[in-house]
C-alpha cells in the first residue's frame, strides 16, 4: 500500500479543540501513515495574526502531544517569505513524496464553502486529495456551496478507503464533527476574561496564560 500523508493547514492563532477534532476525524477515517499540520505564514485572506510564528508553532507542539498518530509540524509556509497559498505548499509536497502517495488535504466546510475563492482552486485537485468535514452553521449539501464548486467535486466523490487508495483527485465529505469552535471566539474569551476552558485543550491555554497571549 503507498504512503498516505493528509495535512491540516491553519493559521493556529491559536489551535483549538475544533482543530484537533478534525485532525482526529480524519485520522481515524483515513490511517494515513503521517499528519503533517502546516501553519500559516502571511495567509493572503486574513488579517494580520495575533500571535507570532514561534508561539502559534508551540501552541500546536502542545496540542498534538501525545496523539494517537504520527503528527509533524510543517514549517514551510511560515518560512516562506511573502503571501501563502496551499496550491503552493501541495505542490512542495507532491514534489518531495513523488507521484504514487496519497496527499489528502483537511479542511472545513467553511473552507469549502469559499474554495472557489483561493488562488488555482481547480488545481488542487490535480494535486492532492480532499478531505472536507461539515461543522455546525456550515453545511457540505450542494446547495450550500458555489454551483462551481460542486460540479468540481461531484464526480470526485468518494469514500475513506478510496481516498486513501488514491494520489490525488478524489473528495471525502465527513458529516460527522459536531465542533463549532472558531478562533476569533477563543481570542474573545480571553480577551474579555471568559473562561475558555471548553475551547483549547487546557495544556494550550496554559501556554496562553503564561506568555500573555491575546490580551490587548
Amino acid at each position: 500500500m503507498s504512503l498516505c500523508i493528509a495535512l491540516l493547514g491553519g493559521s493556529f492563532d491559536p489551535v483549538h479543540i475544533g482543530h484537533v477534532a478534525l485532525a482526529e476525524l480524519f485520522a481515524d477515517l483515513l490511517q494515513p501513515d503521517q499528519l503533517r499540520i502546516v501553519p500559516a505564514g502571511r495567509p493572503w485572506q486574513k488579517s494580520k495574526l495575533e500571535a507570532s510564528d514561534a508561539d502559534r508553532v508551540a501552541m500546536l507542539e502542545c496540542a498534538f502531544r501525545g496523539a494517537p498518530f504520527p503528527v509533524t509540524i510543517d514549517l514551510q509556509e511560515v518560512e516562506r517569505k511573502g503571501a501563502t497559498y496551499t496550491i503552493d505548499t501541495l505542490r512542495k509536497v507532491r514534489g518531495e513524496l513523488g507521484p504514487e502517495a496519497s496527499i489528502v488535504f483537511l479542511m472545513g466546510a467553511d473552507q469549502l464553502q469559499k474554495l472557489d475563492t483561493w488562488r488555482e482552486w481547480q488545481a488542487l485537485f490535480g494535486i492532492a486529495n480532499i478531505g472536507v468535514a461539515a461543522r455546525p452553521g456550515y453545511e457540505l449539501a450542494a446547495d450550500k456551496l458555489p454551483a462551481n464548486v460542486t460540479r468540481e467535486l461531484a464526480p470526485r466523490l468518494a469514500s475513506p478507503a478510496e481516498v486513501r487508495a488514491s494520489p490525488a483527485g478524489r473528495v471525502c465529505l465527513a458529516h460527522t464533527l459536531a465542533v463549532d469552535i472558531s478562533a476569533t471566539a477563543v481570542r474573545d474569551a480571553i480577551r474579555h476574561g471568559d473562561s475558555a476552558n471548553d475551547l483549547v485543550a487546557p495544556v494550550v491555554l496554559d501556554y496562553i496564560q503564561q506568555h500573555h497571549l491575546y490580551k490587548s
